[in-house]
């Protein structure tokens, strides 16, 4: 009956996948089975795309698979890949882009997997309306297929309609604009309602059934016809196929419901509603019939409508009633534009199906995050309790006071933290890791000036490019995409700078003890000596005091190591959140990652929290046991100037062994936290590379697109040329009046042919009388398919010896350029050769002598036709 409107594919640029996918997997999970599988999974992907996007696709279902199947693994892995921060940029240009039909952006470039999606959905409607219009509608199967296509288009345009907006966050293209996709969808599912007519017509379903689906039909045709004329979101060229397609199925209803009328003995009605569907046809015929065939139905409703008229007028004599008097046809609707839900393809399986989604990634690491700081704060609690337990026992010089009773010897518990000094490396160790330290702060330093650096100086390219093209340059400001990066980048600034005031702070309590370390770093001979010593203390050995110091220090004792033994316990809990995390991502659609955070970590650490806290409260009661008992004991011991110098001594020599402790403990801590810090940066200095090179990337196909489209430009305004200078005869400007249609592409108007003049004669012996009364040469046949242009009349001489054209007076003092003067007129061939003169003009000075130039006998001027007659 009609033809189908199809949509044309998108066209997709080249986009490498392997690169930034695969460094995020190796990046993000470690060396093993795991990391190997995803990273064969990334080439898949990639050649899912070639196949879907980066080939012609033939018109049949198996090209509809392929693209269905990247559809849902673009899906499937949106939630699983940091696709902004990859900056992977897909480039799709305009789908009706074809002679400049559509205004905006021919091509667009976004880092946005959204973006992907929507053009390949757009493409997934496009080929299944043209898969649709390729279906054989003579046999029951080719009209399913047809209808089940159509609807999948109107369902996949309608998804981009909702979508398209909020998944690129600026404004798209035109052929996916919501008004667009909006009109396509209309189309699609008016095309499906058709299909559903022919059917319903093949199977011979009652006429009250098919009348109202056809009425269905006309009314989705009218819909979409006005979405094309008044939002001018489509090419003009669909405007009469739907005003074809809306009279066609108008007429169809109209032919149906007189049929009905006919069963019901409503004779006046159904001529009148032949009359009226001859009226759609007609129209119909008139104005597209370059794009349906009205034949049939015409035909069939002519044959009607004479058949009804005969066997009113002779028998039935019923009434005509007026078209608007009629009942109005009811409407019944068979289609619904397909709901696009994933997956679409049957045959879809998850390329990256163990790879957990970003929001669940992300939930790990904060939970992870969590877990650190719960655990940091249980063990630094402990450690800070350790530091205050041995800076009050060597401020009361325990327990060397009490292994000094002789007053001449090192106690044991100073040579005990002199060979753990010693065995640490002794001053040499500390001195190297110091020196270590401002190399590994400048490393870290020049990785992220570096990385800065690059964005500032793409930033600034982008500003130049920016004031030079003014609104023209229409990509997102560096400025405002590199907001994230930036304060990521200011947020290692401010760590560095914390780690160099702690390194201060270290180097400082190490400047501080460095003598006392260098001492206990001696033998045992010389640190003997180094110590002053006093005389021999009264005989406290049995006293009770000195036993109940023992014990209580025993007892503190008891209590830093069992704070040990629960740093290990709390350093060894492990657990994956993973599990919780996806099951509550399946079930509610988010996750509360702080709420499960805490409520596990209450299970996990809350029996430890309770052990910490007694532990430091039996640590502070014994301290204050410890201070009481030493206060009896330095009553009773005999107290002189030496023994205070040997105390004080032992005192720095003790505090000196706890400061070696901690400020090796944190300048190891800080030489691993500038290490990894270090491979923190790195990965910082490539994504900003990786964002910097996609940048120029698409700066370079924005300025190519730019240089184009100026070019393109006209270079002055347009203006009209003077009549005069216009070689167009004036008979020639009045052609045939075309008909009244509208074509699909954009048609050219085809010149009227140019009168050749004919094949050189033999030099004639003829008369002046047998010249005037020759008759003229009739013009060379024109083009197939236009009227004949006018024929001059036979009886006039032809003026052989002026220009082809209507010749102009010009302003005073212009002479229309004599023909003759042009040697390239008629020299090839060979024709008679007569001077131009015009009135008030004499002979031009180039011009031959005729007789001199032509063997042949010229005709009289003013009298005979230029050429010959034959």
């Amino acid at each position: 009956m009609a033809t189908f409107i199809s949509v044309p594919l998108k066209k997709s640029s080249d986009v490498d996948l392997v690169k930034p996918l695969s460094k995020f997997v190796t990046s993000s999970y470690p060396p093993g089975e795991e990391q190997t599988e995803y990273l064969r999974a990334v080439e898949e992907l990639n050649k899912l795309r070639k196949s879907a996007v980066g080939r012609p696709l033939d018109k049949h279902e198996s090209s509809l698979e392929i693209l269905l199947r990247y559809y849902d693994q673009l899906c499937a892995i949106e939630s699983k890949f940091p696709f902004t921060e990859l900056c992977v940029t897909f480039t799709w240009k305009d789908a009706f882009d074809k002679g400049s039909l559509f205004g905006g952006s021919v091509k667009l470039a976004l880092a946005s997997v959204g973006y992907e999606k929507t053009c390949v959905l757009f493409n997934v409607g496009a080929l299944a309306s043209q898969i649709a219009s390729e279906q054989n509608l003579d046999n029951d199967e080719g009209l399913k297929s047809a209808a089940k296509f159509y609807q999948l288009a109107s369902g996949a345009f309608a998804q981009i309609k909702d979508t398209v907006l909020s998944s690129l966050n600026r404004e798209p293209t035109m052929d996916i604009s919501p008004e667009t996709v909006g009109t396509l969808s209309q189309i699609m599912i008016s095309q499906a309602q058709e299909v559903f007519v022919l059917k319903a017509t093949a199977d011979k379903m009652k006429d009250a059934i098919v009348a109202k689906l056809a009425n269905q039909a006309a009314d989705y045709y009218g819909d979409a016809f006005k979405q094309c004329q008044y939002k001018e979101n489509l090419p003009k060229e669909v405007l009469p196929v739907l005003a074809a397609k809306h009279c066609m199925m108008q007429a169809s209803a109209e032919l149906h419901q007189s049929i009905l009328a006919k069963q019901k003995k409503k004779f006046g009605e159904e001529i009148a509603r032949l009359q009226h569907a001859t009226e759609l046809v007609k129209t119909a015929a008139s104005r597209y019939d370059e794009y349906v065939n009205v034949k049939d139905l015409s035909d069939k409703i002519s044959r009607a409508l004479t058949a009804a008229k005969k066997d009113n007028d002779f028998i039935y004599h019923d009434r005509v009633p007026e078209v608007k008097d009629l009942e109005h046809i009811g409407k019944a609707s068979l289609v619904k534009a397909t709901a696009v839900q994933t997956p679409l393809s049957q045959k879809f399986s998850d390329l990256f199906e163990k790879m957990v989604p970003m929001a669940v990634q992300n939930s790990v690491s904060a939970a992870n995050a969590r877990k650190s700081d719960t655990v940091n704060r249980l063990i630094g609690s402990m450690r800070e309790a350790t530091n205050l337990c041995n800076g009050v026992l060597a401020s009361l010089n325990l327990p060397a006071a009490l292994e000094d009773l002789s007053g001449d010897s090192v106690p044991q518990s100073i040579l005990e933290k002199s060979r753990a000094i010693v065995q640490q490396g002794g001053l040499q160790s500390i001195e190297q890791l110091i020196r270590d330290l401002p190399e590994l702060l400048t490393r870290n330093r020049e990785i992220l000036d570096e990385s800065l650096k690059i964005l500032d100086e793409e930033e600034t390219t982008d500003n130049e490019l920016r004031a030079k093209f003014n609104q023209r340059w229409s990509r997102t400001a560096s400025g405002d995409l590199y907001k994230p990066l930036r304060a990521e980048g200011t947020n290692f600034r401010n760590i560095l700078d914390k780690a160099v005031q702690a390194d201060q702070v270290v180097k400082e309590r190490y400047n501080a003890h460095c003598e006392m370390i260098a001492l206990l770093c001696k033998p045992e001979n010389e640190l003997c000596a180094a110590i002053p010593s006093a005389n021999p203390a009264k005989t406290l050995q049995g006293s009770e005091v000195v036993n109940v110091l023992r014990a209580q220090l025993a007892q503190l004792d008891e209590v830093k190591k069992e704070r040990e033994v629960m740093e290990g316990e709390i350093k060894s809990v492990t657990f994956d959140m993973t599990t919780k995390f996806l099951n509550a991502l399946a079930q509610d659609g988010a996750i509360n990652e702080e709420v499960l955070t805490s409520s596990e970590l209450d299970t996990r650490y809350g029996s430890y929290t309770q052990r910490v806290q007694q532990n430091l409260r039996r640590q502070e009661e014994l301290l204050s046991q410890i201070q009481v008992s030493h206060q009896e004991f330095s009553t009773l011991k005999q107290s002189n100037s030496e023994a205070n110098n040997r105390e004080d001594v032992l005192k720095k020599l003790a505090s000196a062994h706890d400061s070696y402790i901690e400020i090796s403990c944190n300048i190891r801590e800080g030489t691993k936290f500038y290490n990894d810090l270090t491979e923190i940066l790195l990965k910082f200095q490539n994504k900003c590379s990786d964002i910097v090179f996609a940048r120029k990337t698409e700066r370079d196909e924005l300025l190519k697109e730019l240089q184009q489209s100026i070019a393109r430009e006209p270079s002055a305004p347009s203006f009209n040329v003077p009549s005069y200078q216009s070689n167009t005869p004036a008979s020639a400007t009045v052609g045939p009046t075309p008909a009244p249609r509208t074509v699909f592409t954009q048609q050219q108007q085809q010149p009227q042919a140019k009168p050749q003049p004919p094949a050189r004669p033999p030099p004639p012996n003829i008369t002046p009388q047998a010249a005037s009364a020759s008759v003229p040469v009739s013009a060379p046949m024109a083009p197939s398919g236009s009227n004949p242009p006018p024929v001059a009349p036979a009886t006039g001489p032809s003026q052989a010896q002026g220009p082809p054209y209507p010749t102009y007076q010009g302003y005073p003092g212009y002479y229309q350029m004599p023909m003759g003067y042009n040697p390239y007129a008629y020299g090839q061939f060979n024709m008679p050769y007569m001077p131009y003169q015009a009135q008030g003009q004499a002979q031009y000075p180039g011009a031959h002598p005729a007789q001199q130039s032509y063997p042949y006998p010229q005709q009289p001027p003013q009298q005979q036709p230029y050429y010959p007659q034959q």
